[in-house]
């Protein structure tokens, strides 16, 4: 390969991609210092032998009839508890969703929002910066103390965090599509509910279902965190678990969880495909 040849495959901007490589380590560098990130400390012979001991422990699997058949019933309730929360925080999120997108301003055809809707929209905005950034588990610890233990307070948990979540990628999905359909519609006087319907739901039913599907599956791993603060569900039965230093119990129950997600998975696939 002669001189010429080596210049054309030569990528041209590589100068730049090198200085921000090392841009990007020079400041990643004093966070890992100022959060004592050792990861060499996995592979001291001490840490080694723990953690072989504590992997050790998982084998084999329980398999008793009796814990399979109490898996079983968790299991239902862990999703039962995520599907739920899911729900109402769908009941949270739509009408939000419908009142804090701009692109179903009427105000907002002129080019310019109104100030009170655009202060409405403020408000629903900060509403569900509120909602999202109060983690689940914060949640959860105030209903345990408000209805007591049990799956109550996981699912109102699972609703006001995922309702703020939801909200916020929903809005941002709608207003990031083609918004000429919409726009059409609402100059020839459609409602709001009429343009979401006809014009932003057939664009981008595919992306919101699917980011659907996934915070379901992200709520069944955080009902199975609540547990471990008395939410109920299989999360309560691993900390007990964990708790007695039952191995095989544990890595039945992380099989379930990998068996969970990977349906949760699937189903998003199929709707895919069929929205699609």
């Amino acid at each position: 390969m002669n001189g010429a040849d080596r210049a054309a495959l030569r990528d041209p901007a590589w100068l730049g991609r090198l200085f921000w490589f090392g841009a990007g380590l020079a400041l990643l560098w004093p966070m890992l210092v100022a959060t004592e990130v050792k990861p060499w400390s996995l592979f001291d012979p001490r840490s080694l032998q723990q953690t072989g001991r504590f992997l050790g422990a998982f084998v084999p699997p329980a398999v008793e009839p009796g814990f399979l058949l109490l898996v079983l019933q968790q299991t239902w309730r862990t999703i039962a508890i995520a599907t739920a929360g899911l729900t109402l925080a769908l009941l949270l999120a739509c009408p939000l969703t419908l009142m804090g997108t701009r692109v179903l301003s009427q105000s907002a055809l002129s080019g310019r929002m109104s100030a009170l809707p655009a202060a409405a929209r403020h408000v629903l905005r900060w509403l569900l910066i509120v909602l999202r950034s109060v983690p689940e588990l914060v949640w959860a610890l105030v209903f345990v103390r408000v209805v007591g233990l049990g799956p109550t307070a996981g699912v109102l948990a699972i609703a006001l965090t995922y309702g703020g979540m939801l909200g916020k990628v929903y809005i941002e999905i709608l207003e990031s599509g083609d918004a000429h359909a919409t726009r059409s519609l609402l100059r020839n006087g459609s409602t709001r509910t009429q343009a979401l319907f006809y014009a932003l739901l057939p664009q981008n039913a595919s992306e919101l279902a699917s980011y659907t599907v996934y915070r379901w599956e992200c709520a069944i791993r955080s009902s199975v965190v609540l547990g471990f603060v008395g939410a109920g569900g299989l999360g309560q039965e691993l900390d007990n678990s964990m708790k007695m230093f039952n191995g095989g119990e544990v890595a039945t129950m992380l099989l379930v969880f990998v068996v969970l997600v990977a349906l949760a998975d699937r189903i998003s696939a199929m709707i895919r495909r069929w929205l699609g």
